[in-house]
C-alpha cells in the first residue's frame, strides 16, 4: 500500500521520499514518497467532485458509516496504538487511550450534530420557520503530531458527519498515524473522494491551502494560526478553525498538602513528556515557605517519574519527544533562559536523544518569553497575593488552559471570573477536557472555534428559510400601489 489515498485509490506521490522513525530508537517505521502540487491538486479536485452526492446523502446513512468506523477502530485498537507508540514514542498506556478518545468521538459528534447544528421549526401566520444547517464543501484538516489520531478524528468525523468531504494531511512527524486512520475509514465504506489523504511536510500544506477548499481545520502551533489567518484574509468564505498552543497558569494558594498539590503539578506539566498544548508551562505559588515545600515536593515527584520507550520493560510515565532535534532544541531554549535551575532539561543516560528529563526553573523577578516550550519544562513564580497570582497568570498573549489547587471555593470563584483562558480546572491537572465539552481557547490560542463538542458549530453553516405551503394572494400587502 503507497502513502496517498486519492479518489479511492492508495497510489504513491510524487514528491519527495518522507521517513517516519521511532524516536525511540531512531528506526524508521514509515518511508514513501510525499504528495506534490499536482497530487495536492487531484485530492482537492476529488473532495469536490464527491460533495455533492455526499451531502446529498441521507444522513443516516452517513452515520451508519462512521458507526462502522467507530467498530473498525475498537478492532484494530491493540495495532492502531502500537503504531502510534512506535511513530511518536508515547507509552502505550497513552496511546490505547487515545484509541478509546477516537472511537467515542463518533457518538459524540452525532449528539452534538443533533443538539448543535440540527433542525428547528417554529409556526408563523404564513406557515414556518425552518433553522437548517448544510455542509460548508471542501475541508482541509492538517494535523499534529502529539495526538496524530484523536485530534484530526475530531475535525473529520465531525466534517464527515455534516456532509463535508476531506483533504487530511498529517504531520509529516507521523504519516503512519494517518495511514492507519484513513484505512479505517476506507474499510468503514467511505464512498471515493470523500477522504483523502496527502503525505508531506510544509511544501504539502502550502500546496493544500493554495487550493480552492472551503475550509482550514488545523491543530498546532500559534505561529502557523497566525501565518493562516493572513494566508486568507481576502477569502472570508473560508471557514478557519484554528486550536492553537499555550502558555498555561498553574496556581497554587490556600493549599494545605504538598504532595498532593506535587501530583497534581507533575500531571499537569510533564504527562505526554509536556507535549500537550494544555499543559502547564508556568507554575504561581506563594511566596513563603509552603510555597517552597511545593517546589520541592514537585522537584522530588519529577525524580520518581520513570522515562523509557513504549516497549520498554515496566510502565514509562514519559516517553521521548518527538525527535531528538526537538530535544536539543528544547534544551537549548532552557539553557538561555534565566533563573534558578531546580531541575535541568537534560539527557536521559542511555536512552536515544530523543528523550530528556522534566526541567524545572524558579524565574520569580525574571523577564522570560511569552513562548509555548513543548516539552517537560516547568517555570516557577513565586508572588506575594492572590491578585498577583492572578495577575502573573493573565500575563500572556495565549489563553487556552488554567488551573487552581485551592481548598477554598471563595478563590475558584475569583478564579474563574478573572482568568483569560477557554478551558480552566480546579484541582485537577490543567490537561482536563472531555469530549463532550468544548476544547479551545482565546488570544493566540485559537480563533473564538473550540474543537471537540463544538466541532459541530463549524463543519456546517445555518440556513433560515421561511416558508408557507401554499401560494396566497399577498397584494394587499404592498403599500403605495395606485389606481
Amino acid at each position: 500500500m503507497s502513502g496517498l489515498y486519492i479518489d479511492g485509490t492508495w497510489r504513491s506521490g510524487r514528491g519527495p521520499e518522507l521517513v517516519s522513525t521511532d524516536p525511540a530508537t531512531g528506526e524508521a517505521v514509515w518511508r514513501e514518497a510525499t504528495a506534490n502540487q499536482a497530487d495536492v491538486a487531484e485530492a482537492v479536485d476529488a473532495a469536490r467532485r464527491a460533495f455533492p452526492a455526499w451531502a446529498d446523502r441521507p444522513r443516516d446513512e452517513r452515520i451508519a458509516i462512521l458507526r462502522r468506523y467507530k467498530e473498525i477502530l475498537v478492532e484494530r485498537a491493540a495495532a492502531f496504538a502500537e503504531a502510534l507508540s512506535r511513530e511518536t514514542g508515547k507509552a502505550l498506556w497513552e496511546t490505547k487511550a487515545e484509541l478509546g478518545s477516537m472511537a467515542g468521538k463518533v457518538d459524540l459528534s452525532i449528539r452534538a450534530y443533533d443538539e448543535r447544528t440540527g433542525v428547528t421549526e417554529n409556526a408563523m401566520p404564513f406557515g414556518r420557520a425552518v433553522l437548517r444547517h448544510r455542509a460548508h464543501g471542501v475541508m482541509a484538516v492538517l494535523g499534529p503530531f502529539n495526538f496524530p489520531g484523536h485530534l484530526p478524528n475530531g475535525h473529520i468525523v465531525p466534517a464527515l458527519l455534516a456532509g463535508d468531504t476531506v483533504v487530511f494531511k498529517p504531520s509529516e512527524e507521523t504519516p503512519l498515524a494517518g495511514q492507519v486512520m484513513v484505512e479505517a475509514l476506507e474499510a468503514a465504506g467511505v464512498p471515493a473522494g470523500v477522504v483523502n489523504l496527502v503525505q508531506g511536510g510544509r511544501e504539502t500544506g502550502q500546496a493544500l491551502i493554495n487550493q480552492e477548499i472551503d475550509g482550514l481545520l488545523f491543530t498546532g502551533s500559534a505561529a502557523a494560526g497566525t501565518f493562516f489567518r493572513r494566508h486568507f484574509a481576502d477569502r472570508p468564505d473560508v471557514i478557519l478553525a484554528l486550536e492553537l498552543g499555550g502558555n498555561n497558569p498553574l496556581i497554587v494558594w490556600d493549599a494545605d498538602d504538598a504532595e498532593a498539590v506535587a501530583a497534581l503539578v507533575v500531571q499537569s506539566a510533564f504527562i505526554t513528556t509536556g507535549q500537550r498544548c494544555s499543559c502547564a508551562r508556568r507554575l504561581i505559588l506563594p511566596d513563603d515557605a509552603f510555597g517552597r515545600k511545593v517546589i520541592e515536593a514537585t522537584a522530588t515527584l519529577a525524580d520518581r517519574l520513570s522515562i523509557g520507550p513504549w516497549n520498554g520493560e515496566g510502565e514509562a510515565f514519559m516517553g521521548p519527544l518527538i525527535s531528538a532535534r526537538a530535544a536539543t532544541a528544547a534544551r537549548a531554549i532552557a539553557d538561555t533562559m534565566g533563573g534558578e535551575r531546580i531541575r535541568a532539561l537534560g539527557p536521559v543516560e542511555g536512552l536515544s536523544e530523543a528523550f530528556v528529563t522534566p526541567g524545572i526553573v524558579d524565574v520569580t523577578g525574571v523577564d522570560t518569553p511569552d513562548e509555548e516550550l513543548f516539552a517537560p519544562w516547568l517555570q516557577v513564580r513565586r508572588v506575594s497575593s492572590f491578585d498577583d497570582a492572578l495577575k502573573a497568570a493573565n500575563a500572556t498573549r495565549y489563553g487556552l488552559s488554567a488551573g487552581l489547587i485551592s481548598n477554598h471555593s471563595k478563590r475558584w470563584d475569583q478564579f474563574l471570573n478573572r482568568i483569560r483562558a477557554g478551558v480552566v480546572n480546579w484541582n485537577r491537572p490543567t490537561t482536563g477536557a472531555a469530549g463532550s465539552m468544548p476544547f479551545g481557547g482565546l488570544g493566540a490560542s485559537g480563533n473564538h472555534r473550540p474543537s471537540a463538542y463544538y466541532a459541530a458549530d463549524y463543519c456546517a453553516y445555518p440556513v433560515a428559510s421561511f416558508e408557507a405551503p401554499a401560494i396566497t394572494d399577498t397584494l394587499r400587502d404592498i403599500k403605495g400601489l395606485r389606481g
